[in-house]
Order: structure tokens, then C-alpha cells, then sequence
């Protein structure tokens, strides 16, 4: 496709005629801004994707190959989702361009095995930043280094509604600061938009120079000569929003019921919006509004479960339409609200002739295109009032300028130590807080975009600072970051948690799903893993601190990946992040109300069946990311290695990047599956003379064996927790010792060889940074002979065929000294050589490291996505070949 300008994208994408002069500047500029700063309404994703689009594929300007579209809540990443795509497919770009959504149970795709092609990434900050800090929630610990290399390096990230993400957004800036100064391969830049921002949000420790003492970020804001004036942004910025305050505060349930419904147009296509600040209040709210719907006639004595006609009965629904919004619903239920909270106005009018009361949480804030005649919302900070607002007459479709059908916004006032309670209603927020807007919103008597605008152009600087206040309680410093690179866990099997720099305290989340009875007990094979893990649909959001009240005197269970089983959890070791199975007999969700830890569980809630699904076959472990990991194929070493290093040479002619270290991924690859000649691994694989363990005939007796088929060709090791990588890279180090380094090798100055060395050990992500015994491992037959990850002091490695020429030479004795703390016969430790290559500059007066972590962590993505893809590749090859 060939495309002569900006616009000609912009329309075919959107169907739109014209895009906002703002957003042709994005696409057209010389460099990317830092900064959005655009009205709600204004477009900003198709700003952020489209412009990133135009840039990348038809403007010729340097543009990461991923965008990272990172938002504070699920319910618009799943809006955003859907609109990249229905853009992408106008284009006739799916192919091109693969979309994939990061957030809890969400089946994000294979997106890590392409590092070389473009990709968009839609996803929650819980997802993406645990990831970028090498933690990712919800997923195996040992692909974190592959998300953590790839959200890292060459990639652009695009921060939206920034004003939602607390410490987060302090942890974006610290990453930025840290690609900056630590390295990275190929572009790696930060835009933050938001329609509420404040430059100084930014000044983070690390970020601060870009901001202070002036702002040396670019900033891209609307022009009122050019972008107000434009059809389509004229009309929502000159609409007027009416601001008056409610007559009932909050927590007063009742009083405020009748409020809403004595305010709510009772008629077709009327819409009130109302908003409070946290779930139990919502909750309780939508109960009362209920109870007074039902007095006042607007819905019948007995609450229905659907108040939408069936399909082929035409008749108008006789009553209020009532819902529920919040985000501690599984997907499942809410996958109902899209068709509803997007419905065509028309339909609406025509559906429910006394119109729509939505009860809702922050999670319409931004976002969501909702325009309600009358938005009712509880006092917030002025970043989430403002929001708000923008939920009322959105599109300026209420004038009301003969007086008739006006739009109206009502603020709701939360106690606060300042009116006189006793106890404050202000948290998730603070007294401060909401004593600033309370004291603004007294003076203002319209709440439209050009008001608002005019507001704040009023205001001094610190007038702005104490009404956008941004201190977050924790930021990630450079050693806490650096340190995250380490994947192992202590000797507890514990992490170090970094949910404090991902929300704030309050804000801090697990999942949990339901299941008709309780897990199984014991060690799970792969497939059963697979099957029984849990899919979107079924999870639910649950604030981390209600959870562990729950398992009190509830019981749920969480997936162990080191013993491969599910476990019985304790409150106290519960931790972000982590998903949870609870039996249905445990209760604690409810259709209408969504979590409900009190309420049991009803008759005729869906609950997931895994055992009636069809296994996923997902590289995500357990599964191709693992020892046991042909299904239909047999391949040796030589065979699986020149796979692999044709699969390298295709990503690294993708990325084209000449500073990439060519020669030391080669030699990593060539050598990368040495270790399963070991013993250990080949005594796995079946050898017998009939039955299901019978091999075919060319590969009978053969101990050069990398992957075999089927399944049941497999049984356990004879150790536990055997590594053939540990071994691979052992035997190298054994090589070079003895002065016997094998061609390839020879070239490699000390930094690369130590690189290649870690690559090898690596490629699973299981021996990373040290070498460790695991607690139930088999111990040596020899007292005192060192051991670790089933690979003991003294094992003989076979010598075996690398392919392309290539002998790996037999090693009588591999030594396992470099486990050990401190150099040992004038030898580094596997850690000194790891810790030298992760930190080492190229000259003593160079400020970021030769390699450095994120390089490093991306240098290990390429190579296991090869590894990967290639067994991949030869198993779907196999399973051809059988069908």
C-alpha cells in the first residue's frame, strides 16, 4: 500500500474525514514529543497508533518497533483494543502489524517469539510495568528476561491518562531515565498524554534534569487558532456543562438515591451518569437507587436479571435501565456491558423510553465514550474531576439552548476531616485532596472544556501545584532496578515485590477464578497444567487486602511453577499479581454485584469446564519452553541446532541492526544444546525393544538425541531439576580452562566469550545470574561433591556433533567450582563473570555499561526466541508429516 500523505492513512483507518491539525503534527514532526497534553474527546489514541504507524512503515523516520500503549485500566485497554484493530483492518495491515493485549488472563499471543517484526502492545500498568521490571505478573517466571529485554529495548511506550497511574507513573519516568543511562539497542522513548498534566508529575529522581530547573521535554498541545476551530473539537469545546452541587453527601445512601432518581430524565435516550469513588459504595449505592427506582414506579417490584427485550420481541421495555459498573467483575460479565454502554442512542430511545442510571466506579473516568445529559459524581481530586466532566455532553449534543433538555453535572461531597466528620470518607484519596477541588469547585459554576481551560490558565503556579498534587510513596532507584535483574528467588523461594512501584498501597490487586471443585493434588504434567490453567473470561480483580481477609476463613489455592502444582495459600504469603482458584462452595461472587466475598455462589453462574476445553499449546510454560518439548518430532542436536541458528538469522536480517554482536550470538546457538548429550537427559528418552517406548530405527541406540516424540517417549529424570543448558555452559568453561577453546570461541575477546557463556546458560531462563542448588535435589553419591540443578561434581559430557562441523569434544570431569562464592585457582566465579558482563563499561570514562542489563536480557530474548521458534517450527513440521 502506498500512501502520499497522513491524512490519506488517517481517514482509510477511521473513516473519519480529517484528522485534528495536533495529530498531523504528531505524524509529521521531525521528533517525536514527550508529551500529549489534548482534551478529553480529542482523539489521542488514534493519535499515539496512527501517527506511530505513518511513522514507521511510510515516513521514514526513526520509530521504535514496538508500541507499547500502556493505560491504568482494563476496561480501556479491551475499548482500545478494539479500535487498533478495526483501524488496522481498514488498512489491511493484520498482517503486518500483530496486536496483542497484556492484562490479567488475557492471552497475550506469542508476541515475544517476533522480536524482529512490528507489534502493538495494548495493556494494563500492572502488566507492562511488572514486565519492564523484570516481575511480570501472571505469567512464568522464567519468561520474565524475555519481556523485560524486549518492553526495554526498542520500543515506544505511550503512557495514556496518566493522571489514573499514582506511583506508576514515577516508575515510567525512572524507566526512561534508566534506558537512557544503562543502554539499550535501538530506540527506546517515552510519551505521557494526558488531558490533566502537569510537567513537574515528571520530575522523577532519575528524570528530574529533563525537567528541571527547565523543561527540555518536548510538549504537543492543542492550538485554540487552529485544533479548537476544527469541526468536530469546536463543538465539544465550546459545550456547556452546568455545575451545581447535590443536596445529599456521600455515604448517605438513601438521601442520595432519591437525588439521583429525582434528577434522572426520565425519558428516551436520557442518560445519568454517577460516579463514586470506591467499589463498597458503589455497591451500596446502586442498591438504594434500586429501592427508590422501585417506589418511585421507574422498575417493578421483582428486579429482573435482563431488562433487554429477547431477540424477534419488538415491544419497549416499561422500565429504568439500571447497571452496575465496576472492576471487580470477571470478564465474562463484563463482556455484556460493551454491548450496552456503546449502544446506538437510537436503539437506546427506542429500548427504554424512561432512560439509563449507570452506577459506576472510576473505571469511566477516562475512556469511555460515554455522554451523559446528567453526570453525578462524588468530590475527587481535580486530574479525576476534570476526567469526569467529560463524561457530560461530550459531544455538546445537549445545548439546551432554549432552555429545554440541558446538560447538568451535581458534585457530591465526601466528609473530610475539614467539613467536621469524624471520620473521613476521603480514601482512595486524600483529605488534602479533596479539600482543594471542594474549595475550587465553590467558584465554579460551568464545567465545559473551554471553562475548565480558562480556570487554569487563571491560576498561579502554585495555585496549579496544590490542586495537581503528585508525590508518590515509592520510586524505584537505579540499584533496586539493577538488582531486579537477578531472576532468583531467595532461599524461601521468595521475590523481591515490586507492586509499591507499580500502583499505589490501596490499589494493589490479585485474580481469582472459580472452579467446580478444588485442584488436584500433587505434581501436574504439562497437559494437565495447561488444561486446568485459567482462561480470561473467568478472572476477577480483587484488591489484595480484601483477598487475604477472605482466606481467613475461606480456602483458595495458587500455582507453584517450581513444584508444578497447585497450593493451599496462606494470607500472609499472598502477593500482587499472583492468580487464585477457589472452589465454588468457597462463594464469593455475585452476577449483579460482581466480588461479594459473603455471598454464595448462585445457581446458574457460568463456571469454566477445562476438562471439556481443548489444551492450549502455548510456548509459555509448561510447555515448549521446556525439556519434554516434542509432541510429533525427533530431531538430534545437530539437527535442532541448525534449526535454530537459521531461525537467528532470520530475526537478525528482521532487525537489521549492525550493532547487535553477531558472532557471539552464532557461537551461542552452536553451543547451546551440548548439555543434552549428558547422561542425565539421554537416559530420559525412552530405549526399548517394543511397545510405546520402541524408537524408530535411524534413531535406536543414539545418545545425540534433542527432541523426541511422543510424550510417553519421555520419563522423569533420574534427578531432580536437571538443566542440560547448566551443563552446556559448564563443559565450555571446561574447554577454555584447559586451553582446548574450540574454533569460534577463539575470536571472542573476554566480554563476548562471558556473553556467549550466559546466553547458553540462559536460554531457559532458569541459570541466569547464579548457580544454585534447588532444596530437593538429589545429592551426589560422593560426600561433599558439589551439585546443582541435577548436574553433579565430576560428570563426564559426551562428545557429540554440533553440526556445521562442529565436535563438541568428550569432557571427562565437568567442574562445578564456578558455583562457588570467590575465585577458586585463580578462576572467576560464574557470578563475577555474569555480574563483570552485566556492569563493565567499555572505557573508564563511559557513563552506561557495554552491554548492561537491558541489553543483555534482549541479547537473551533473541536467542530463546530462535530456540523456540525453531522447535516450534520442526514439531508442526512433524505433526504435518503424520497427518
Amino acid at each position: 500500500m502506498s500512501l502520499a500523505k497522513f491524512i490519506d492513512l488517517f481517514c482509510l483507518a477511521t473513516g473519519n474525514p480529517d484528522p485534528f491539525p495536533y495529530q498531523t503534527r504528531f505524524a509529521d514532526g521531525d521528533e517525536l514529543p514527550e508529551l500529549v497534553h489534548a482534551p478529553t474527546g480529542a482523539g489521542k489514541t488514534a493519535t499515539a497508533v496512527l501517527g506511530w504507524l505513518w511513522r514507521y512503515f511510510f515516513a521514514q523516520r526513526p520509530t521504535p518497533r514496538r508500541l507499547v500503549y500502556c493505560l491504568p485500566m482494563r476496561v480501556l485497554v479491551e475499548q482500545t483494543r478494539d479500535e487498533v484493530r478495526k483501524w488496522l483492518k481498514n488498512l489491511g495491515f493484520e498482517e503486518r502489524v500483530g496486536v496483542y493485549v497484556l492484562m490479567g488472563g488475557e492471552d497475550a499471543g506469542e508476541w515475544d517469539l517476533d522480536p524482529e517484526k512490528p507489534a502493538i502492545l495494548i495493556g494494563t500498568q500492572d502488566m507492562l510495568l511488572s514486565r519492564a521490571l523484570n516481575r511480570g505478573y501472571g505469567m512464568s517466571r522464567f519468561r520474565w528476561p524475555m519481556h523485560y529485554g524486549l518492553l526495554n529495548n526498542d520500543a515506544l511506550w505511550v503512557l495514556d491518562e496518566i493522571q489514573l497511574m499514582g506511583t506508576g507513573l514515577a516508575t515510567s519516568t525512572q524507566l526512561q531515565a534508566f534506558r537512557e543511562s544503562l543502554g539499550v539497542y535501538g530506540t527506546a522513548k517515552t510519551i505521557w498524554m494526558s488531558a490533566t498534566l502537569l510537567p513537574s508529575w515528571l520530575a522523577s529522581v532519575d528524570y528530574r534534569n529533563r525537567i528541571e530547573p527547565e523543561l527540555r521535554l518536548t510538549t504537543l498541545q492543542l492550538d485554540p487558532n487552529t485544533d479548537y476551530r476544527a469541526d468536530g473539537l469546536r463543538e465539544r469545546w465550546e459545550a456547556k456543562k452546568p455545575l451545581a452541587a447535590a443536596t445529599a453527601t456521600a455515604g448517605e445512601s438513601s438521601g442520595l438515591a432519591k437525588f439521583v432518581v429525582d434528577h434522572h430524565k426520565a425519558r428516551p435516550g436520557s442518560l445519568t451518569l454517577v460516579i463514586v469513588n470506591t467499589v463498597d459504595r458503589c455497591r451500596e449505592l446502586f442498591e438504594a437507587i434500586r429501592k427508590e427506582a422501585t417506589k418511585q414506579k421507574l422498575l417493578p417490584p421483582a428486579p429482573k436479571t435482563d431488562t433487554k427485550p429477547k431477540p424477534g420481541n419488538e415491544e419497549k421495555s416499561l422500565e429504568l435501565d439500571l447497571k452496575l459498573i465496576h472492576s471487580r467483575f470477571r470478564p465474562k460479565e463484563r463482556e455484556a456491558w460493551r454491548s450496552w454502554l456503546m449502544q446506538d442512542a437510537n436503539k437506546l430511545r427506542e429500548q427504554f423510553p424512561l432512560g439509563r442510571i449507570v452506577v459506576s466506579t472510576q473505571v469511566v473516568e477516562a475512556g469511555v465514550d460515554l455522554s451523559a445529559r446528567t453526570l453525578i459524581t462524588e468530590l475527587a481530586p481535580w486530574p479525576s474531576l476534570v476526567q469526569r466532566f467529560g463524561r457530560c455532553n461530550r459531544r455538546g449534543e445537549f445545548p439546551g439552548k432554549d432552555g429545554t433538555d440541558p446538560a447538568q453535572v451535581f458534585w457530591i461531597d465526601v466528609p473530610t476531616r475539614a467539613t467536621g466528620t469524624k471520620k473521613s470518607l476521603a480514601p482512595p484519596y486524600t483529605d488534602q485532596e479533596l479539600d482543594q477541588s471542594r474549595a475550587r469547585l465553590n467558584s465554579l459554576a460551568d464545567a465545559g472544556l473551554k471553562s475548565l481551560s480558562d480556570f487554569f490558565d487563571r491560576l498561579s503556579k502554585d495555585e496549579r501545584n496544590a490542586l495537581f498534587p503528585f508525590d508518590p510513596p515509592h520510586v524505584i532507584r537505579r540499584k533496586d532496578f539493577i538488582d531486579l535483574f537477578d531472576t532468583t528467588p531467595d532461599l524461601a523461594g521468595n521475590d523481591i515485590d515490586v507492586s509499591r512501584f507499580i500502583r499505589d498501597g490501596d490499589e494493589i490487586d490479585v485474580q481469582v477464578f472459580w472452579r467446580a471443585d478444588v485442584p488436584p493434588k500433587g505434581e501436574l504434567t504439562a497437559t494437565e497444567a495447561r488444561r486446568l490453567s485459567p482462561v480470561r473470561e473467568e478472572l476477577c480483580t480483587v484488591r489484595l487486602g480484601d483477598f487475604r481477609t477472605f482466606l481467613s476463613d475461606h480456602m483458595a489455592h495458587y500455582w507453584d511453577s517450581l513444584a508444578s502444582e497447585w497450593c493451599e495459600a496462606v494470607a500472609s504469603a499472598a502477593y500482587p499479581g499472583q492468580v487464585y482458584w477457589i472452589a465454588k462452595d468457597e462463594g464469593g461472587y455475585d452476577a449483579q454485584l460482581g466480588w461479594a466475598p459473603s455471598t454464595r455462589w448462585g445457581d446458574g453462574l457460568w463456571l469454566r469446564e477445562p476438562m471439556t476445553d481443548d489444551a492450549s499449546r502455548t510456548t509459555e510454560e509448561p510447555g515448549y519452553d521446556t525439556e519434554l518439548l516434542s509432541i510429533y518430532g525427533w530431531q538430534s542436536v545437530a539437527e535442532h541446532t541448525r534449526d535454530v541458528l537459521e531461525t537467528l538469522d532470520t530475526i537478525l536480517k528482521g532487525l537489521n541492526q549492525s550493532e547487535l554482536p553477531r558472532e557471539a550470538l552464532t557461537v551461542t546457538v552452536r553451543w547451546h544444546d551440548w548439555g543434552k548429550a549428558h547422561s542425565v537427559f539421554q537416559d530420559a528418552i525412552r530405549d526399548e525393544a517394543d511397545g510405546a517406548g520402541k524408537r524408530p530405527a535411524d534413531r535406536t541406540g543414539k545418545r545425540d538425541i534433542a527432541k523426541a516424540a511422543p510424550q510417553d517417549m519421555w520419563q522423569r529424570y533420574k534427578r531432580t531439576h536437571f538443566r542440560h543448558e547448566l551443563a552446556s555452559a559448564l563443559g565450555v568453561l571446561a574447554l577454555l580452562k584447559s586451553e582446548q577453546t574450540p574454533e569460534g570461541w577463539k575470536s571472542l575477546d573476554a566480554h563476548l566469550t562471558n556473553l556467549a557463556l550466559y546466553l547458553i546458560a540462559a536460554h531457559h531462563g532458569k541459570v541466569r545470574l547464579s548457580i544454585r542448588s534447588m532444596p530437593d535435589e538429589r545429592t551426589p553419591d560422593v560426600p561433599g561433591a558439589l551439585f546443582a540443578r541435577g548436574v553433579w561434581e565430576g560428570d563426564p559430557l559426551p562428545a557429540v556433533d554440533l553440526g556445521g562441523n562442529v565436535t563438541a569434544p568428550a569432557v571427562a570431569a565437568i567442574d562445578l567450582s564456578p558455583m562457588l562464592l570467590g575465585r577458586v585457582n585463580g578462576q572467576a566465579s560464574w557470578a563475577e563473570r555474569v555480574l563483570r558482563l552485566r556492569d563493565d563499561k567499555t572505557k573508564a570514562d563511559d557513563t552506561a555499561p557495554r552491554f548492561g542489563p537491558l541489553k543483555l536480557a534482549y541479547l537473551e530474548a533473541l536467542i530463546r526466541a530462535a530456540d523456540m521458534r525453531a522447535s516450534k517450527a520442526a514439531d508442526d513440521k512433524a505433526k504435518g508429516a503424520q497427518s
